[in-house]
């Protein structure tokens, strides 16, 4: 596999600010600052990272309740972000979307959602249209392993099969659905084997290796622009923090802490990039102090930025019949 330095470059400066980010709403959400619930991608970058790194703005993504990640992965804009989830108005959705709902059409980022398991089918709507308008888009389904006992899962996975969608749908296996380990909800150990049912091609590689999920991803999405179907890609990695920001995480044995902390993508990518010398230790400094900046911005832009006005409340709720023609 040959990726150009330029390549290497963008790719750890798009998993610091994913680590930044969520670092930033970790402190503002433990403040009081941010309302509702927030689920954080902390351990989790390469998947995201790696994927995204294989798209242009038309293709597109469905994402979960931890979405803030593929959307930033995406080339979603930092500042509209953070500003949706301290529930302003000049947020992605106006504020009223919050964490869990952040989307951007024009990035193809067909939005995060609350449901598990939700993002099945809309990626299965998304793939139809790319396949009806005769397009070389594709469309990339995030999802959690534990979404994968959802009917919705094998609904989209059979049809996209049947009707050979570009569809890549990838599992980021963290070992947990909510506090329930892996192992207590399914009788298998790779997520991946449930392509067998469908004849979907199932793949397993190091989620915590953003060039393993570089290549494996870059694979599927050819394999799905050339009408050769869905892929599912499974991805071993590990969420540093609880399911939500308050969670105890009670449930983690603390050694298996320590080993994922070990594993984490973030130092395990710096160390390749100084090893090849791709950039030095000043060059390091130097995306580091970039991406901070750019959150401190986010944050400011966030902080500066009025709430919704209560006259707004019923906007983008009902639709218009009158505008319908009807």
């Amino acid at each position: 596999m040959s990726i150009s330095n330029s390549k290497i470059i963008d790719m750890y400066k798009t998993m610091l600010k994913i680590r930044k980010f969520e670092e930033v709403a970790m402190n503002a959400s433990a403040e009081g600052r941010i309302p509702g619930f927030i689920h954080l991608y902390i351990g989790e970058e390469a998947v995201a990272t790696g994927v995204c790194a294989n798209l242009n703005d038309k293709d597109y993504i469905t994402s979960t309740h931890r979405g803030h990640g593929h959307i930033v992965a995406k080339g979603g804009d930092l500042k509209l972000m953070m500003a949706e989830l301290f529930g302003k108005a000049t947020g992605y959705c106006k504020g009223r979307g919050g964490s869990m709902h952040i989307a951007d059409a024009t990035k193809g980022i067909l939005g995060a959602n609350g449901i598990v398991g939700a993002g099945h089918d809309l990626a299965l709507g998304a793939g139809l249209s790319a396949q009806y308008r005769g397009t070389n888009e594709v469309c990339i389904c995030f999802f959690g392993d534990a979404s994968t006992n959802q009917g919705t899962f094998h609904e989209a996975l059979n049809m996209a099969s049947v009707w050979k969608l570009p569809i890549v749908f990838v599992c980021e296996n963290n070992g947990y659905g909510i506090s329930t380990s892996q192992k207590r909800h399914m009788a298998i150990k790779d997520v991946a084997d449930r392509g067998v049912g469908y004849n979907v091609p199932g793949v397993v590689v190091d989620g915590n290796d953003v060039f393993a999920v570089y290549e494996a991803a870059g694979e599927a999405i050819k394999r799905a622009r050339e009408g050769k179907g869905p892929t599912l890609l499974e991805c071993k990695t590990y969420r540093h923090r609880g399911h939500f920001e308050g969670d105890p995480m009670t449930y983690k044995p603390k050694e298996e802490q320590d080993m994922w902390l070990k594993k984490d993508p973030i130092p395990r990518f710096e160390k390749h990039i100084l090893n090849n010398e791709v950039l030095s230790e000043e060059g390091i400094k130097e995306v580091q102090d970039d991406i901070e900046n750019q959150i401190k911005e986010a944050v400011a832009f966030a902080d500066n930025s009025p709430i919704p006005n209560v006259e707004t409340a019923l906007e983008d709720v009902y639709s218009d019949i009158k505008d319908q023609g009807r």
